[in-house]
């Protein structure tokens, strides 16, 4: 299909919005314009300095912007709001957790805070809200100092939760009903010309694979697009003239933020557009850590809807207005476009530059002070000091890519647990999607408490378990299962395990040679492996882990890094562990 671009309208700030007209008759009456800000992906990412969002340059270089920090975040969407009688703020999930350790070390209770001062009023569920568990999750919308997880609740000041709500419409419980509400009505405009809109918020079907398994005991991740459908008619009948879906699932796009375009879109979010009721006018969407404005009626003209996205880490948030007949009780219009979160004041992580582009915000001075408080009480802990890194050690996007970090977390862990009263590891498999960040020491080689924290934020415990040789290929067959939940995603495999891989093959047929110790595996012995607890639960999609036997839980992630660096100096180990033999 044809993709076509987004006609540009004239926006009060920043550049041009997307404007798509509804097809058919002339408005009834006068439009009531009804602003959404949204966001999505925020990850705990309340200081300033750490984030930039990358840009095309000319020549096909690309322009990191530096952009970001819970402050100026907080002034942006205040001046996105002036001028605007009818304003509501929505977040599309992953608010929380996976988050720096300013945040994260306080079980992300300011950045609870930090939204409650913004003003937000919806956040659908995303995976990452689970990772705690869902009793932490409902003491985070419901306040209180009950302890749900190893690290102390309340450790700087009280909580009181979120003022702001919780929709999981697709996580159902067992004995009926949904862990939060699935919907919320909001209305805008008076009398005659009051509007109202519903929303729908959830996040995505394969959340079960991508968390504990213990901290989502009896919920079920339910079809989104089955949801949304069931779910439209009622909201209908109660009186929205709109329907707006928070979704924490998403596309993947090599677009600037601002293209404004579908095109190059592609992902799993759109096997779920082609199935909803066409009388959705926005899909919110998350967690691919993309940015975009697509008019997916472009795409699909019997679905006359945007689809939005703003990237991650608070680096954006998406300006969207919904015009609404009032009489008609139906969208006439709909505009959006991607706002950059650029400091008053230039500050960002290293290669990074502000532009003339886009406008600035000065920090708002609550949310200011707000990180501030907590960034001195992490303060000990993240400067502290764990050992030295003789160079970088970086991290891939690229969950099908081996990363240095990767196999140096995959060595951490086996040196914790190869100790026969250990555990006695002989292989560790490390997930790509928990290596959250690089290691990049300082100029005389330290790395801090807080370097790792940002590399490994989930307090993850390791776990040995007894696999055999042919249970241990059926684990790395799985890496390359796209039908698996998770899709491929390829395991970072610890020193002295090595592999090829061939994606020409069959499913089940693709690995070529494992070997450990350059001994090929034995289908029929007994190996001893080392996990995170996520991994040996099945997360990721890896369910064959969880027929390991005679497992033994050893210590914690940040421990056992902690301990290998006090070793001595570290040198990152080489990418030579995998092979790709697939024929190009």
């Amino acid at each position: 299909m044809r993709f076509v671009i987004l006609t540009l309208a004239a926006a009060a700030l920043a550049g041009c919005a997307g404007r798509v007209a509804e097809p058919g008759a002339a408005p009834a009456a006068a439009p009531v314009s009804v602003q959404i800000i949204a966001f999505n992906d925020f990850h705990g990412n309340l200081e300033p300095g750490k984030l930039a969002v990358d840009l095309p340059g000319e020549g096909g270089a690309r322009q990191r912007i530096a952009a970001g920090g819970a402050a100026y975040f907080a002034s942006a969407v205040a001046k996105l709001r002036e001028g605007h009688a009818n304003s509501i703020t929505v977040s599309a999930g992953d608010m929380i957790s996976a988050s720096p350790l300013v945040s994260s070390m306080f079980l992300d209770e300011p950045t609870i805070h930090a939204m409650n001062l913004i003003g937000v009023d919806f956040n659908a569920v995303g995976n990452h809200e689970f990772d705690r568990g869902q009793k932490e999750l409902h003491r985070l919308q419901d306040g209180g100092c009950e302890k749900n997880t190893r690290r102390q609740p309340c450790a700087v000041e009280p909580f009181t939760g979120a003022k702001f709500r919780y929709l999981a419409a697709n996580v159902a419980k067992e004995n009926g009903g949904t862990l939060f509400p699935g919907t919320g009505i909001r209305s805008f405009g008076e009398g005659k010309r009051q509007v109202r809109i519903g929303f729908i918020g959830m996040t995505l079907k394969g959340t079960s694979t991508l968390v504990m398994a213990s901290g989502i005991e009896g919920l079920r991740f339910e079809d989104e697009a089955d949801t949304v459908n069931a779910l439209v008619p009622k909201l209908k009948a109660e009186g929205a003239d709109a329907i707006v879906v928070l979704i924490h699932q998403g596309a993947d796009t090599r677009t600037a933020f601002d293209a404004n375009s579908c095109d190059g879109l592609g992902g799993d979010i759109f096997l779920i557009l082609q199935r909803l009721d066409p009388r959705v006018d926005l899909v919110v969407s998350g967690h691919t850590h993309q940015a975009y404005v697509c008019d997916y009626g472009s795409i699909d003209p019997s679905r006359s809807l945007l689809l939005t996205s703003a990237g991650y880490g608070g680096t954006l948030l998406t300006d969207i207005a919904l015009d609404i007949d009032p009489v008609a009780k139906r969208v006439v219009a709909r505009r959006a476009n991607n706002i950059l979160v650029q400091a008053e004041t230039f500050a960002g992580p290293r290669g990074s530059m502000p532009s003339d582009r886009y406008p600035r915000f000065a920090a708002d001075p609550r949310i200011a002070a707000l990180v501030a408080r907590y960034a001195a009480a992490a303060k000990s802990y993240a400067e502290r000091p764990i050992g030295k890194l003789t160079a970088p050690a970086p991290r891939s996007e690229e969950v099908m890519h081996e990363q240095v970090l990767g196999n140096l977390l995959a060595d951490v862990q086996l040196a914790a647990t190869a100790a026969a009263d250990k555990g006695g590891a002989e292989i560790a498999f490390m997930n790509a999607g928990s290596v959250r960040t690089s290691l990049t020491p300082r100029a005389d080689g330290t790395i801090t408490f807080g370097d790792i924290y940002a590399a490994q934020p989930f307090a993850n415990m390791l776990v040995v378990k007894s696999l055999t040789g042919g249970q241990l290929r059926a684990v790395l067959e799985q890496q390359f299962d796209e039908n698996k939940a998770g899709g491929r995603n390829l395991l970072l495999v610890s020193r002295g395990f090595t592999f090829g891989y061939d994606l020409g093959k069959p499913v089940g047929q693709r690995v070529v040679d494992p070997r450990l110790n350059g001994a090929p595996i034995d289908e029929a012995r007994t190996y001893r492996v080392v996990v995170s607890n996520f991994l040996a639960n099945g997360g990721d999609g890896f369910t064959t882990l969880t027929a390991g036997t005679e497992f033994l839980t050893g210590i914690g992630d940040l421990e056992a890094i902690e301990a290998y660096f006090a070793g001595g100096p570290v040198t990152p180990p080489a990418t030579d562990r995998t092979r790709d033999l697939t024929l190009r």
